[in-house]
């Protein structure tokens, strides 16, 4: 959860990496490049892109190596937003490796549910 509000909601990739990442990042979002370097400049890209971004983790599951957080993302405030599932993988402590999953929030249900 730290690496995730560092380096997307304040913007803090870099830092983020250094204090969370290990040795290698695999990547498996076709957008973004394996390796820190790829992530930093993605977010740095996004983020200027969308400068108004917000992030709000709503689950947490952690299994073994792995954590899934279930994320509502906002470009901005009067975005309905995006349901997001980031899933990544741990070795010795430290992220290296990371998928997600990323569905707009539809203007209507088939169900009273909810994406959260």
């Amino acid at each position: 959860m730290g690496f995730y509000h560092m380096a997307s909601n304040e913007r803090r990739p870099a830092e983020a990496v250094e204090k969370f990442v290990g040795a290698y990042y695999g990547q498996h979002n076709p957008q973004v490049a394996d390796g820190e370097e790829g992530f930093i400049a993605f977010v740095m890209g996004f983020t200027s892109a969308h400068p108004e971004l917000k992030l709000e983790i709503k689950r947490v599951i952690a299994e073994g190596d792995f954590v899934v957080l279930h994320v509502l993302g906002r470009l901005n405030v009067q975005d309905p937003g995006a349901a997001i599932m980031d899933i990544f993988r741990l070795q010795d402590g430290r992220i290296v490796e990371h998928w997600d999953v990323v569905q707009p929030i539809p203007p209507t249900s088939a169900n009273s549910s909810g994406m959260f």
